[in-house]
């Protein structure tokens, strides 16, 4: 395929992304510009993500640093100014170099790696990035620990939660924006969606500013705009079935 073939194959695709959150939109009664569109281009080049942003998608989003840094790095360089979203599980000895590029972090899911990130946030301020670092909590819908997400503690899950959410607030160098969540496969999407909006709300009640809510992918994106989602993680249906992680 040539790299022409490859844009209007990806044009295509985001046309047809569009008109599905315009569509899940309008059924929810709520307007698509709501709803920000986050490409996720994990395992895919450097050269597609220069496609995307020709197009005029502007927030990308990645699982690995180890991916996503040389990328972030390649389209910087090719003078394009996109807004990185880190959405994987994240260890604590790689905050220092996601905070070097994200403009947000999705996956903040206990105290002591919202403690990490906002040290690294503030060694990334003092080398000029912007700041502060906006982040999301994320929830276990399901409590499944390998999925990632704050878990439930003893007999007070949501303290839990809020626990993770006052942790990103106290750090000057972190700005708490919502929440995140993956909808385990095994539950229906309008029950995972449902417990994501639950949780979203707890959060908004004591942080007001909380108004993210990162939720849905290709499968389940109409769902979870149903739900209040207001960005969308997409990969597969704007480019294609991923070849396998090596």
């Amino acid at each position: 395929m040539t790299d022409q073939q490859r844009r209007e194959q990806i044009a295509a695709n985001l046309a047809a992304v569009r008109e599905r959150i315009a569509a899940a939109a309008a059924r929810a009664g709520r307007a698509p510009s709501e709803i920000t569109l986050i490409a996720v281009t994990k395992t895919y080049p450097a050269s597609d993500v220069l496609h995307l942003a020709a197009l005029g998608v502007a927030d990308v989003g990645e699982n690995r640093d180890q991916e996503a840094a040389p990328k972030a790095a390649e389209t910087a360089a090719a003078g394009v100014d996109l807004r990185w979203h880190f959405i994987g599980q994240l260890q604590r000895n790689k905050a220092r170099s996601v905070a070097s590029y994200a403009a947000m972090v999705h996956s903040v899911d206990s105290v002591r790696l919202a403690t990490a990130l906002g040290a690294a946030a503030a060694r990334a301020a003092d080398a000029g990035r912007p700041a502060p670092l906006d982040a999301l909590v994320q929830l276990s819908v399901d409590g499944d620990a390998e999925r990632g997400g704050a878990l439930a503690v003893g007999d007070d899950p949501d303290r839990a939660l809020l626990r993770v959410a006052e942790a990103v607030a106290a750090s000057p160098a972190l700005r708490l924006r919502g929440v995140m969540a993956v909808a385990p496969l095994d539950w229906a999407p309008e029950r995972a969606f449902a417990e994501v909006a639950r949780c979203a709300a707890l959060i908004r009640a004591a942080h007001p500013d909380a108004t993210v809510v990162s939720a849905g992918m290709s499968d389940d994106l109409d769902e979870a705009v149903a739900c209040g989602a207001t960005h969308v993680r997409i990969g597969s249906a704007l480019l294609g079935m991923r070849p396998p992680l090596r």
